[in-house]
């Protein structure tokens, strides 16, 4: 159900004390005025949207990702943020917006907010998926196109909660700091370049609310208090060569194939753990083997009766805590060391993203999200399995402060063409995302979520 302006009293909502919320199911005066901006310019939300998926901005597409950022500075210089362009040419990538709203009065406009999100999309210029189409008539409820929820439509959200806040008369009472990367579909390597400033507003920041997706399962939608990181791996396996009658002779040994095939056995009975996972995603093995410098296609040469002298293999592990991954790190190098007669291989990790671990701080942040829900009169949104989403950026600053890893747009199919996203729930998720940053807003700055949001709170 949808809420019906001017269908109750407009209340003053209190300001938040540190040892209670103000649990209700009234809206107060500013959030009318919130909601009532963000149904009011539901079309112009949609028209935005179709003018940055209308841009091509693949990782790779260097000037569309600054195009997209353009536009987007553009609305934020607007709404009095203080932008600026950080250029990431040093590891060939486009580049960082960086906005800040600094609090008028330091210490007085509650918790300090930093929105994460990127501008980039995994399809590049030379993809047959580049246009935006909508379903239906009219509006229709259904638009597809490249980054429609990953995440241009987030984006849209982003920028319609702020508008809305500040339409409302509340934005200026705020600290915010927002950080798009232009890269977050192929981070740009080291991490400590690429992601630098995201991880510098994260230490003058007290939240963190990820623009990523909402998930909706069954028509349930769902909040993200963690992400499973993403690490890619690779074996080199090298061996004696020779006639292939001599195989698991004392003096050829087994061969780099049967090497890589036992370390991938060994990973596959003895890794198995909760909230990991481990694909193999290329493998090759021959007299000789090349593999290209971003690891995703090579070649092999080899015949029937030659024994293998060199082999190759590349995969990822997806884990929910960076212990998880040191663990499971350590005991891939120890299966990889254990080689068969006269072989020998070694295994590198890529640089990946980390792991966002659930903490309580994170789920106080979801039952203030949901406190929210409750007063527009939307379902509660309930934790979602973490291994049902992939990696993100906000992975990068999750040691240093809780967060929410998806309130941004509802779809379908991303990353894949005929990428989806349901205009009828821009505006739910506008909506309780533009709440949940005005009551931050509200809440004193030293209070404790997890005491303001107890695990206990009645619902």
């Amino acid at each position: 159900m949808r809420i019906k302006i001017g269908s109750c009293a407009m209340l003053l909502m209190p300001l938040l004390a540190p040892t209670a919320p103000a649990h209700t199911q009234q809206l107060s005066e500013p959030e009318h005025a919130i909601v009532s901006y963000i149904q009011a310019n539901e079309q112009a939300s949609n028209d935005l949207l179709k003018k940055l998926v209308e841009i091509n901005s693949g990782t790779r597409n260097l000037e569309g990702v600054r195009a997209i950022g353009k536009i987007i500075t553009e609305q934020l210089d607007d709404l009095g943020f203080q932008t600026k362009w950080i250029p990431m040419d040093e590891v060939k990538r486009a580049g960082n917006l960086i906005a800040e709203h600094p609090c008028p009065a330091p210490g007085k406009c509650g918790k300090r907010m930093l929105l994460i999100g990127h501008m980039d999309t995994v399809f590049e210029k030379d993809s047959p998926f580049q246009h935006y189409t909508v379903s239906g008539t009219g509006n229709g409820n259904i638009a597809t196109g490249p980054g429609t929820n990953d995440m241009k439509g987030g984006l849209v959200i982003m920028l319609y909660a702020l508008k809305a806040m500040q339409a409302a008369g509340v934005l200026k009472q705020t600290d915010i700091t927002i950080v798009l990367s232009g890269d977050e579909e192929a981070h740009g390597e080291p991490a400590t370049i690429s992601r630098r400033d995201m991880i510098a507003a994260a230490k003058h920041s007290d939240v963190a609310l990820e623009f990523e997706g909402t998930p909706r399962v069954n028509g349930v939608f769902y909040g993200s208090v963690s992400r499973r990181s993403s690490i890619t791996w690779r074996i080199k396996a090298t061996g004696e060569t020779g006639h292939s009658s001599g195989i698991f002779s004392e003096s050829k040994g087994d061969g780099a194939i049967y090497e890589v095939a036992r370390i991938l056995d060994a990973f596959r009975t003895q890794l198995p753990e909760k909230y990991l996972t481990y694909n193999v995603g290329l493998i090759l093995g021959g007299t000789s083997v090349s593999v290209d410098s971003e690891g995703i296609s090579g070649s092999a040469t080899g015949k029937d009766n030659i024994i293998a002298p060199t082999a190759y293999v590349s995969g990822d592990i997806r884990t929910i805590s960076n212990e998880q991954s040191d663990r499971v790190e350590a005991k891939m190098k120890a299966i990889v060391a254990q080689h068969l007669p006269k072989t020998n291989a070694t295994i590198e990790f890529g640089e990946g993203y980390p792991a966002m671990a659930p903490t309580e701080e994170s789920r106080a942040l979801l039952r203030m999200l949901n406190e929210a829900n409750k007063s527009l009169d939307f379902p509660e949104m309930p934790e979602l399995d973490p291994m049902k989403r992939g990696a993100g950026d906000i992975a990068f600053v999750a040691d240093t402060l809780p967060g929410l890893a998806g309130i941004g747009a509802t779809g379908e199919g991303a990353h894949a063409p005929g990428e989806t996203v349901d205009l009828s729930a821009q505006p739910i998720n506008t909506e309780r995302a533009a709440l949940l940053m005005y009551r931050l807003s509200k809440v004193d700055a030293n209070a404790d979520l997890k005491s303001l949001y107890p695990a206990t709170s009645p619902q």
